[in-house]
């Protein structure tokens, strides 16, 4: 193990056996399984594989890119080759983000352990490891071209290109032998981390802190307190965080007793959580989760099932593992009759695959608490005769036990929606149901009472309501059904529906006047954007008392999204989203959930959740003081290439910053960019927004690669509610189009927010 990790990473028989190598089948589908060579390499980072032992091999994926390790009975596909491959012989590696997972089948339960335990074992060492020290491996790695565990100065030349620095060779030298301290003409992993370092010397950061040290060599207590205060605007408390900071940050004890900050001290402050955009308070749960759930916006998914597209598309229960890991908290499952009497899962009428509608609830089982404690809703969009509905409603009951919620808490009838505290991990079904909450409450009172009275006599009086309710399914369950006919609901699933009763919407009056709190409907975004046109006060209200779900068209067929701020905006709490697809509306959509734990559950602002509320996101008026936003983009740092495969490439930056919520206040500036210049490059320009609203905005900041003959290519961004934005000096850290970290790629800016006094006077 000739690597940085060499003298950290203990000696392992499951690791030292994974770097002599394996053939192992990998598995893409029922019928792709081909056997490949997988090999650990010697840094103990990255695996590769080849056609055969010995052949010519190319990488397979980064320990830093493994999220977990599952068992080969945990894999959709591996169990549907039982018969062909043992369950125990097999496993799945998964990775962050949307990339798929990789299932591999080795000669042996014993060979099929070794991976699981020393892949686990590397991914929590790597998970443990201080990220800079990752960070001096990765690109030491990535430079020792012939992997001799030194780098000459032809190899550090090359690296450069692969970091996105154009810099002067002579000024290169002088760092590298500068770094070569043994006099070898080559740079070991240590030296290289010597070298590393003079290279990412930030200038910009040294002024700021001379401009506030006396001496230039330190910042005193009483200093450090001034730039908290005066930049960092943190206010009365500057005085305690500022020792908190320096206890934390400053790397030598001497400088903690003193009570004094280094410029290493400094700047691992101002790289940290604590000097984020994001204020770090915001990260954990902080809102009043006892409010009623009509209150709260909810991390909701379309069409769950799907990992591709709405025609063509794989369905599996990986969507809803993945749609659960990463905070959603209202699942769709479209079930139609399946086979041998077993519901199934898809997307009706199209080519899209199958899976058992018990498989489903299993995973939701296992997944649901994973991320967040709050409660999950699954909306189940019934296509099912009686008799399979009879099924679903037993895998409900069998499979989610005491995790299904299947009367009301405390078997009282409720005057609002119970809060996201109170269902603390509960399941909820979202559907149709036969009766009211009322008449089931006294049903059950009724059957308590008369435990004699016959099944017949229960059925009968079901039939006028059943035949009722059966007219008011909703346009969309409608034009989703396989059958002419509309079958009638089982009474059996109609019971598991409690607080969330799905109902068709007429008219934000016809609502009011006959639907009850624990009813909702659902619209398509087409609908939504209509009756946010001619009635956005309304929806408002309406969504004050009542939960609402918007859904994208169907005529996304490629699984795209709409903006979701739109719905947001008029107080929708359950805006569904194809998950699946990365893009800007993604970013909008993980940006507002970043907040508060990540747990899927956000406090709509207090003017959404007042039925009386006179908010039109059209033509907001006062009590709201519009406000200025000053960014100060200053600089940026090793930003990654957006080819990867063009060594010699390297980008040329710029950074654009968008502002999104009500639609006066959508609106984007970007600055020049900086010619060859992705590892350093500085702009030092100022933009200025002014925003109406600023409770439902969210800002996005991307770094673009300027390309002249065509649209710039996307390098990285970020995006966060303005209520979490801290202001001052802060550095964002950037992510992927997919939402992985892209460490250590960031942007240094300053953010100032000021009163619009000029506005707020006219």
């Amino acid at each position: 193990m000739a690597s940085l990790l060499q003298d950290r990473l203990p000696i392992n028989q499951d690791v030292l056996l994974m770097q002599k190598g394996t053939l192992m089948r990998k598995v893409r589908s029922k019928i792709w399984k081909r056997l490949r060579y997988f090999r650990l390499q010697q840094d103990c980072m990255t695996v590769w594989h080849a056609r055969q032992a010995g052949g010519k091999a190319k990488p397979s994926f980064s320990i830093s890119d493994v999220e977990t390790v599952r068992k080969g009975d945990e894999s959709e596909l591996l169990r549907s080759l039982a018969e062909e491959f043992p369950l125990e012989q097999g496993f799945t590696v998964v990775f962050h983000g949307r990339r798929s997972n990789l299932d591999l089948v080795a000669n042996s339960p014993e060979e099929a352990q070794t991976w699981m335990q020393g892949l686990q074992i590397l991914v929590d060492f790597v998970t443990n490891m201080d990220q800079q020290e990752r960070l001096d491996h990765d690109w030491f790695q990535r430079g020792d071209k012939n992997q001799d565990g030194r780098m000459n100065f032809q190899e550090v030349q090359r690296l450069l290109h692969l970091m996105n620095v154009e810099m002067d060779q002579e000024y290169a030298f002088q760092l590298f032998q500068a770094a070569d301290g043994s006099h070898s003409d080559t740079l070991e992993a240590k030296e290289f981390t010597e070298f590393y370092k003079a290279l990412t010397k930030r200038t910009e950061v040294q002024e700021l802190f001379e401009n506030f040290s006396a001496d230039g060599q330190k910042l005193t207590l009483l200093e450090f307190v001034d730039f908290l205060r005066e930049e960092q605007k943190e206010g009365d408390h500057a005085p305690d965080l500022a020792l908190e900071l320096i206890d934390c940050y400053e790397p030598s004890e001497s400088g903690k007793l003193r009570h004094v900050l280094s410029m290493d001290g400094f700047l691992g402050y101002l790289c940290s959580k604590d000097g984020d955009i994001f204020k770090p308070t915001y990260l954990p749960i902080y809102q009043d989760m006892t409010q009623p759930l009509n209150h709260y916006y909810i991390n909701s998914s379309h069409n769950t099932y799907l990992v591709g597209d709405q025609l063509c598309g794989q369905s599996s229960v990986e969507g809803y593992i993945r749609a659960l890991k990463r905070g959603c908290r209202c699942l769709e499952v479209d079930i139609w009759d399946g086979p041998n009497g077993e519901p199934i899962v898809y997307h009706g009428h199209t080519l899209t695959t199958r899976i058992p509608f018990k498989e489903v609830v299993a995973t939701v089982a296992q997944y649901a608490f994973q991320t967040s404690d709050y409660p999950v809703i699954l909306s189940l969009e019934n296509h099912c005769s009686w008799e399979q509905q009879e099924i679903m409603a037993q895998h409900l009951t069998e499979i989610l036990g005491e995790q299904l919620l299947s009367t009301t808490l405390d078997g009282l009838l409720p005057t609002q929606l119970p809060s996201p505290e109170e269902l603390r991990r509960k399941i909820l079904v979202k559907g149709k149901k036969l009766k009211t909450l009322e008449e089931d409450l006294e049903e059950e009172e009724e059957e308590e009472e008369l435990e004699s009275e016959s099944v017949e006599e229960q059925e009968t009086e079901l039939e006028p309501e059943t035949e009722f309710e059966t007219q008011r399914l909703s346009p969309r369950s409608m034009d989703k059904k396989e059958k002419k006919s509309t079958p009638i609901i089982c009474p059996a699933l109609s019971a598991l529906v409690v607080y969330m009763k799905s109902v068709s919407f007429h008219s934000f009056t016809h609502s009011k006047e006959h639907y009850r709190f624990y009813e909702l409907s659902s619209f398509s975004e087409a609908k939504a954007k209509r009756l946010i046109k001619e009635a956005g006060n309304e929806f408002v209200q309406h969504n004050a008392w009542q939960l609402s779900r918007v859904y994208p068209s169907g005529l996304r067929t490629d699984s795209s999204n709409y903006n979701p701020l739109e719905f947001w905006n008029v107080g929708c709490q359950m805006v569904a989203m194809n998950v699946q697809t990365a893009g800007l509306e993604m970013d909008i959509y993980d940006g507002l959930f970043r907040q508060n734990g990540g747990c899927g559950y956000v406090l709509k602002p207090d003017f959404l959740r007042d039925t009386q509320s006179s908010f039109h996101p059209e033509r907001p008026i006062s009590p709201f003081k519009t406000k200025m936003l000053l960014v100060q983009v200053i600089s940026g740092q090793q930003l990654p290439k957006v080819d990867e495969t063009k060594e010699r490439a390297i980008v040329d930056p710029l950074v654009r910053v968008e502002i999104f919520g009500i639609r006066p206040d959508t609106s984007w500036q970007e600055t020049n960019y900086v010619e060859n210049n992705g590892f350093n490059p500085h702009w030092g320009q100022t933009l200025c927004f002014r925003v109406l609203v600023p409770e439902l905005a969210l800002l996005r900041f991307v770094v673009q690669d300027y390309n002249w003959t065509s649209r710039n290519d996307f390098v990285g961004q970020y995006t966060l509610p303005w209520t979490c934005m801290q202001q001052g000096y802060r550095h964002i850290h950037l992510l992927s189009k997919d939402g992985t970290s892209l460490h250590p790629a960031s942007i240094f800016v300053y953010i100032c927010i000021r009163e619009d006094l000029e506005v707020d006077e006219s």
